[in-house]
């Protein structure tokens, strides 16, 4: 039985993360308790989702800095599952979702040799076996590699992170401001990517682990932000990318949630990227009838779930700041004690 769900990604400004969607289509079904890495992220302070928040070690730290946070969270909030959200520290719970659920704490996780299957450096021969395109892209360690690769490149092109971060950059001179900016911030390696034209469109999915996509919600972005999260989008349908997503599931047997990132031009589709988790606009799929972080918490306990993924096309989603206000104090107390 699965009672409290702990789960991560609690940021919810110009660059959300998927925590507060989740906990949003979790609501009602099941206690939730948050992880977070900052006190400042504003799910932090939404005391109508959670009913705990906890400051986690950075996953950078390793499994035996997270074992024992785990292991304290669980014996004082009885947590049966944890929901990881982040890419940066998706990892470490994958390589150790074994350890974590010998604690009691169910995950629903794809194992590693499939999560490194669509890493961005291995993701041309992922497309090429799933029958899509993939736009050239090129591994970046260093300033050098930048030159060299931009005289074979046509602006603008996109420089990449390995987890986070994309700019669209239009001259040498952005293209080294973006690469030192995402460097600085996540590492090596970069990618250096060509655009291509074309619609952007992306898919929500949930893969049970058998081969099966038992849900899925396709949508085209409308408007984004400078960092190119949706602001607004539109529900469609596209079989291509439909099939797409099947023929993933199918031939990784893909375990958990996934999202595919495409440009369609006509009938060629180009998949972007492939995130293993959920996207911050997860709750597009949940308002429309496909609550795919329920189906997932059922899937987790062992129920069997029937697949849902027929929605209606032209439903829009808008996304919307709001504002939250709180005693500083409270920010204070999370800072010093690491839970509020």
């Amino acid at each position: 039985m699965i009672r409290t769900v702990a789960l991560s990604g609690l940021n919810a400004t110009d660059n959300p993360a998927p925590g507060y969607p989740i906990a949003k289509s979790l609501k009602g079904e099941t206690r939730l308790v948050g992880l977070s890495y900052d006190p400042n992220e504003p799910a932090d302070y939404m005391d109508d989702l959670f009913e705990r928040v906890y400051l986690m070690p950075f996953p950078t730290l390793g499994f035996d800095e997270l074992r024992p946070r785990l292991e304290e969270i669980r014996r004082r909030e009885a947590i049966d599952m944890v929901i990881p959200n982040l890419d940066a520290e998706l990892p470490l719970y994958i390589r150790y979702q074994k350890e974590i659920n010998a604690l009691g704490i169910r995950t629903f996780l794809p194992t590693l040799e499939h999560f490194e299957l669509r890493d961005k450096s291995r993701l041309p021969k992922l497309s090429e076996a799933l029958g899509v395109l993939h736009p050239r892209t090129m591994e970046l360690t260093s300033v050098d590699d930048l030159i060299r690769a931009s005289k074979e490149f046509s602006f603008p092109f996109m420089i990449k992170g390995n987890y986070y971060k994309a700019y669209k950059v239009y001259n040498l001179e952005s293209a080294l401001d973006a690469f030192h900016k995402i460097s600085a911030e996540w590492g090596f390696p970069l990618l250096i990517q060509e655009v291509v034209q074309g619609s952007e469109i992306n898919l929500v999915g949930l893969g049970d682990g058998q081969g099966e996509l038992v849900g899925a919600l396709s949508m085209k972005k409308l408007t984004t932000t400078e960092l190119g999260k949706i602001w607004t989008g539109v529900t469609i349908h596209h079989d291509g990318l439909m099939q797409t997503a099947e023929r993933f599931v199918r031939e990784t047997g893909w375990r958990g949630p996934f999202e595919l990132e495409c440009i369609a031009d006509g009938e060629r589709l180009y998949i972007i990227e492939i995130n293993p988790r959920f996207p911050a606009w997860v709750y597009f799929a949940t308002g429309v009838g496909i609550n795919l972080p329920q189906m997932m918490v059922r899937l987790a306990r062992g129920e069997k779930v029937e697949p849902r993924r027929e929605f209606p096309d032209g439903k829009m989603y808008v996304r919307y700041t709001e504002e939250l206000i709180t005693d500083f104090s409270e920010f204070s107390k999370l800072m010093t004690t690491k839970e509020r």
